[in-house]
């Protein structure tokens, strides 16, 4: 009789389980109204993605099936989960333009996965080309929790579009964007103002909670563009002195 065999994988592929389960339960508290709720279980769903590679890499588990699994659960809690929100809470609206709009941060969040997927040498990484879509699900959530009472305002209506397009483009870009970095005393003197620039945003986002996440991911967000632009134009200068 075989005997039930326990991996150490087992122990990050239950966060990234609880991940999953997250993202699902969001979807039903959006299809029942409880936005709020729906909301913060996008964050926590957050979480439990950042501690299955915290887990993996301590437990010494990272695997192409972990990778695959971690991809299926992103594309629930953070492409379903937050489009479903928006579409809750306003692109319901609009029937059938409202469903396309609304459906592009799912469709270009499973681009930028499979991409991803395909693209991955070994599991360390330290920058992601095209913003995470974490990133994406979490400003949309955030601005859902900042800016959702029982409706939105003018001008915040005016912003949902626009920013749902946006965030659609990135997340399929080739815009680079730095990997949560490993505290250390080496990194921080690798890059201290990444790290001045972390500890700022926590302030911000104790201070202000939702609205504090949401201003902090579209000031990294921002930044990353500005960053590439000037790359760009840096190499392209180089380039013509060549």
């Amino acid at each position: 009789m075989n005997r039930l065999r326990i991996t150490p994988s087992v122990i990050p592929n239950l966060f990234t389980s609880l991940n999953m389960f997250c993202g699902f339960f969001s979807i039903i508290n959006a299809s029942q109204g409880h936005y709020v709720y729906a909301g913060w279980l996008i964050f926590i769903a957050a979480l439990f993605d950042a501690l299955d590679g915290a887990m993996a890499r301590l437990t010494n588990s990272s695997s192409e099936l972990g990778v695959e699994l971690d991809s299926l659960s992103d594309i629930i809690s953070f492409g379903a989960a937050p489009s479903f929100l928006l579409f809750a809470t306003y692109y319901a609206e609009l029937n059938t333009i409202g469903i396309i709009l609304t459906s592009l941060p799912l469709i270009a969040g499973g681009f930028r996965l499979a991409r991803f997927n395909v693209q991955l040498v070994g599991f360390a990484k330290s920058y992601f080309t095209g913003l995470p879509i974490p990133s994406a699900a979490i400003t949309i959530a955030s601005f859902v929790l900042a800016f959702y009472d029982n409706g939105y305002s003018e001008l915040h209506s005016q912003i949902i579009i626009p920013m749902t397009v946006v965030l659609s483009l990135l997340m399929v870009s080739r815009i680079r964007y730095d990997s949560i970095p490993r505290f250390s005393l080496k990194a921080i003197k690798e890059k201290p103002f990444l790290y001045i620039l972390i500890i700022a945003a926590l302030i911000v986002i104790i201070l202000y909670k939702a609205e504090g996440i949401f201003f902090s991911f579209v000031f990294m967000i921002v930044f990353g563009i500005f960053r590439h632009i000037f790359h760009h134009l840096k190499n392209k200068k180089n380039t013509n002195r060549v």
